[in-house]
């Protein structure tokens, strides 16, 4: 049987000649190194011969079908031939099922992560393969491309990478439009994940001053400026800052704000991150009620305060800002490889408890850290609200210079 790898290799020759797959399809190559898909069969005795179109417009797998369609009709008495000449639908391309196996799989992420799937296919695979019928695309061109992005340093998005291609060849192959998987098996072939380490974290006030006195004055947009002290402020992940929206903060003009983060953008199981029982209550300090504020007046955002939609967009408007957004705005700054967004988790919690080490558990909690005492976490589900709200009010005195 050929493959697609097959298919592809074969090149042109002094004649013109045939490579048989099966039940009388085969793949015909002109002198000229055009390839094109025909079938042998027998009507009446006589040998014919059936034309299906031309690779890569039509895939091996595409032309597997319609074979196969023939070979139905002809069990059925009927000569194939027999309105053949109709137009053909051209083939699904690499970007068009990519993007319906996006939209179909988009409603069970967080707006962030889906933006951040399409942005990467968008990014690493559409500008080369996107227009290619997807029943031509084969795992040597897969992996080519992906260590394109392993060279520059990326190896996780690359395995990334790796598993959203394969996720997208196997909605194919349920949906009849290729034979294989060419990039279920790329996994061995590519670097191994570098090993986990602690991300930069400043660790001193003076150091977390002069950081963001730098960032007030490094190039970059007012709402990425924004969204970094809000980032500060909070102490929360930076997913759950990037699909922060308007509808999650509560009581924005009244004595006790808070930023409801739902469990669905928090690092829990699975089965925690659907119920509403596990949402993160963040008490906002009346600077990150200024910081949203400001927020709102940034272009795109509307008309006083917004009731929903994304409180920190990109440039579209329609998506969260960048996912290096707000770490270019350190390096920028001149922090780079001292502090990262997610280290302002680190500060917050060493820096508090050097402060307060009797609030070790409430600092913990502020932080969206699951007790450490398990029976402790199936029961006490109390928010401490108050005390939480009153460590945040410190950390806002300690963290923004006067």
């Amino acid at each position: 049987m050929l493959t697609n790898a097959a298919v592809k290799a074969a090149g042109a020759r002094s004649r013109a000649y045939k490579i048989f797959d099966e039940r009388g399809l085969h793949l015909f190559v002109a002198p000229n190194g055009r390839k094109s898909w025909r079938m042998k069969f027998r009507l009446d005795g006589r040998e014919q011969l059936l034309s299906f179109g031309t690779w890569p417009e039509l895939s091996l797998a595409e032309a597997r079908t319609r074979c196969d369609a023939a070979r139905m009709r002809l069990d059925r008495g009927e000569d194939p031939r027999a309105g053949a000449s109709a137009p053909v639908a051209a083939p699904a391309t690499f970007e068009s099922v990519a993007r319906d196996w996006h939209a179909l799989r988009a409603p069970r992420w967080s707006t962030v992560h889906a933006a951040d799937v399409l942005a990467s296919l968008e990014r690493d695979l559409f500008p080369a393969i996107g227009a290619t019928p997807i029943g031509a695309i084969d795992a040597q061109q897969l992996l080519e491309l992906i260590q394109r992005v392993e060279a520059r340093g990326a190896i996780e998005t690359a395995r990334r990478l790796r598993q959203r291609a394969a996720g997208i060849f196997a909605y194919a192959r349920r949906k009849k439009m290729v034979a294989e998987n060419p990039a279920a098996d790329l996994a061995d072939d590519l670097a191994l994940r570098p090993p986990p380490r602690r991300q930069p974290a400043l660790l001193e006030l003076e150091q977390l001053h002069a950081l963001i006195a730098a960032c007030s004055g490094a190039r970059a947009g007012p709402l990425i400026k924004t969204a970094h002290l809000f980032l500060a402020l909070t102490a929360v992940r930076l997913e759950a800052l990037r699909g922060a929206r308007w509808e999650e903060i509560e009581d924005i003009d009244g004595d006790a704000p808070v930023w409801r983060v739902p469990a669905a953008r928090m690092k829990l199981t699975r089965a925690k991150k659907g119920e509403a029982a596990f949402d993160h209550l963040v008490p906002l300090v009346p600077a990150a009620i200024t910081l949203l504020r400001a927020a709102a007046g940034f272009p795109g955002a509307g008309q006083g305060m917004p009731c929903q939609g994304l409180i920190f967009t990109g440039r579209s408007g329609q998506l969260p800002i960048g996912e290096s957004a707000i770490g270019d705005l350190i390096d920028r700054a001149g922090f780079s490889g001292q502090h990262v967004p997610h280290g302002w988790r680190a500060s917050f919690s060493t820096i508090l408890n050097e402060h307060f080490p009797v609030e070790r558990d409430v600092i913990d909690q502020a932080l969206g850290h699951a007790p450490r005492n398990k029976v402790e976490a199936a029961y006490n589900r109390a928010q401490q609200l108050q005390r939480r709200r009153w460590i945040f009010e410190r950390w806002a005195e300690l963290v923004i210079a006067a």
